[in-house]
């Protein structure tokens, strides 16, 4: 064990932080996020092709998705770095930006996501709003305001003076927290709960609806509607469940741990563990929003169909084909 610093009063604290042990995840996380970051990069890259070949986004769902891509593209870019730095000695300024950068683009993620949903609840809730939320214009200023909330959000995490503890130079190792950065990190929580709770508001009016709507209709054809309408609509919060709530779950006790609120070392040690691996799953959400892109946009399917099957040529006919629609329907409104 590391020699602790004189200083008396962080030696219970920091004594904890060294006692906490990575050798269970040590040899399996570099290798599952290398995983991650291979199949990422693969998948993202498809979609940046298809997404940004068209050059204009057509709808405020293909606004969400061009932001929701980037967000992807560039959280799986820093997974090389955390493989590196993974449980390693390294320059505590680049822990933090590295961090910083990681939680910035999950956190787009999940807001972009929401914006799906809430994109999807109101077509089929209240189509109404769909002149005025719907407006492509109010997308793309949305997006620019998520994320310029998060970097500035996460800029004061940054700014925050901490400390580089004797026994806390690796990086993404246990770390205790202060009652300010607690109770920060506790806020975001609440944040996300609430963000989840919108999502079971959400898809229990729509489910509500489409039973409504398939009451009393047995013709084969709208059976049919029905169930790709439950597909697309679904599988956004099924994604996003599976991603981002375990970690989320995990998170509450572990700022507690942070902040001494739980003491027991087998308990710290417990949390630790469970943070780690429900924050690789949160990472392999950019590996599961194509499978979203490809049930909710019709260009994205065909040009992935096209490329499974080699005809390459086609698949890029179909990008062409929906930028020149777009420019004609763009002239026809002129």
């Amino acid at each position: 064990m590391r020699q602790l610093g004189d200083n008396s009063s962080g030696l219970d604290v920091n004594g904890t932080s060294c006692e906490i042990q990575d050798s269970i995840l040590s040899p399996a996380l570099p290798i599952l996020y290398s995983i991650i970051c291979f199949f990422g990069l693969v998948s993202n890259i498809m979609t940046i092709f298809v997404f940004f070949l068209r050059k204009h986004s057509d709808s405020s769902m293909a606004v969400y998705m061009n932001h929701l891509t980037i967000a992807d593209f560039l959280l799986v870019m820093c997974l090389p770095l955390r493989v590196y730095y993974h449980n390693s000695p390294g320059p505590f300024y680049l822990c933090k930006v590295l961090g910083i950068f990681f939680y910035v683009n999950m956190y787009a993620s999940i807001l972009f996501l929401s914006l799906i949903s809430l994109d999807r609840y109101l077509k089929i809730i209240k189509p109404v709003w769909v002149l005025r939320i719907h407006k492509v214009r109010w997308s793309h200023q949305a997006s620019f305001s998520v994320w310029a909330g998060l970097v500035l959000a996460m800029s004061l995490f940054f700014l925050r003076n901490d400390r580089e503890p004797p026994c806390e130079r690796i990086c993404f190792h246990f770390h205790h927290k202060g009652l300010l950065g607690g109770m920060a990190n506790l806020t975001v929580l609440a944040g996300f709960y609430a963000i989840f709770l919108l999502f079971i508001c959400f898809y229990a009016r729509i489910t509500t609806k489409l039973r409504n709507m398939s009451l009393g209709n047995r013709d084969p054809k709208a059976q049919r509607r029905k169930s790709r309408v439950i597909l697309k609509t679904f599988v956004v919060p099924v994604i996003f469940t599976l991603c981002f709530l375990p970690y989320h779950l995990v998170r509450v006790p572990y700022v507690l741990a942070q902040m001494d609120v739980i003491q027991a070392l087998g308990s710290k040690q417990i949390l630790h563990i469970l943070n780690e691996l429900t924050l690789l799953l949160s990472a392999l959400n950019s590996c599961l929003d194509p499978i979203i892109y490809y049930f909710l946009s019709c260009t994205y399917r065909r040009t992935i169909l096209c490329a499974l099957q080699g005809q390459f040529k086609t698949m890029y006919a179909i990008n062409l084909c929906y930028s020149h629609l777009w420019r004609v329907t763009l002239g026809s409104h002129g």
